[in-house]
């Protein structure tokens, strides 16, 4: 597949992991997807990890902070959309009722980003680009292929994304409980309420990756020292899907696509 040059505003664009143990999640996610590591330093205690499936960007690790994990948040993926404006975004996210975490800022000459709240309390970022533009590799097996929020309020939830990305939405008759995001014929992503039955479970992004075998990158990442979140599950029309978390708790999913073949 060819590497990929551009995104669509609206569109994710790129994932990143805010980790606890940098070497140890090189390890196991270079293990478990065969993602190649390549350290970045950004400062005296700071490396910024890219990690690359080929000769392509799939997305990126790095230590977190201080701040950051003094305030108990912990180790995540990050779920960036591409949009046309920074800015403009992060004003439109307010005006919608979200809050902005961390306000627009540059990231060198890489691009503009900002942090944004839902109403709900899920966390995702939104990058303006330059000359880093997120993945080069994107839907297929050992990238990123999709993005699903869970919320304790859809409803709040669908009209805040909508408003601020222009999204659609769209529900099956036969799965009410899920909907889906679409930028134009584009599906981009979905959205789940989460059932009471699942615990103190916070509003949040969950990125999935794509592979050619469920099972087999399930049984690799109990033995690479992760752990099974929801077992492997059949969705009917799509393909086979698991979510883990990793050895330091960051949560993710994997699915084969029927697709994909």
């Amino acid at each position: 597949m060819p590497k990929i040059d551009r995104y669509e505003p609206g569109t994710f664009c790129w994932s990143e992991l805010a980790t606890s143990d940098g070497p140890g999640s090189k390890r196991f996610y270079t293990g478990l997807f065969g993602w190649t590591p390549r350290d970045n330093p950004m400062g005296p205690d700071m490396v910024y990890t890219t990690l690359q499936l080929g000769q392509g960007d799939v997305g990126a690790l790095y230590p977190m902070g201080k701040e950051e994990a003094g305030r108990g948040v912990p180790p995540h993926w990050n779920s960036y959309v591409c949009v046309a404006s920074a800015d403009e975004t992060a004003a439109k996210a307010k005006s919608q009722g979200g809050t902005v975490v961390a306000e627009p800022f540059d990231v060198m000459d890489f691009g503009r980003m900002a942090v944004l709240r839902d109403p709900t309390g899920a966390v995702l970022s939104i990058w303006e680009a330059r000359s880093h533009i997120g993945a080069t590799v994107d839907n297929e097996p050992g990238a990123h292929c999709w993005n699903e929020c869970y919320t304790k309020d859809p409803a709040a939830a669908a009209k805040f994304y909508t408003g601020v990305f222009g999204w659609k939405t769209k529900q099956d008759p036969a799965t009410a409980e899920y909907t889906e995001f679409f930028r134009g014929e584009r599906a981009v992503g979905g959205m789940i309420a989460i059932a009471k039955e699942w615990g103190p479970m916070p509003p949040h992004w969950l990125v999935y990756f794509a592979v050619t075998d469920c099972d087999a990158v399930v049984k690799k990442a109990r033995a690479l020292g992760g752990a099974i979140r929801m077992p492997p599950k059949d969705i009917a029309k799509v393909g086979r899907f698991a979510i883990l978390v990793d050895p330091q708790g960051a949560g993710f999913a994997v699915i084969r696509l029927d697709a994909m073949g």
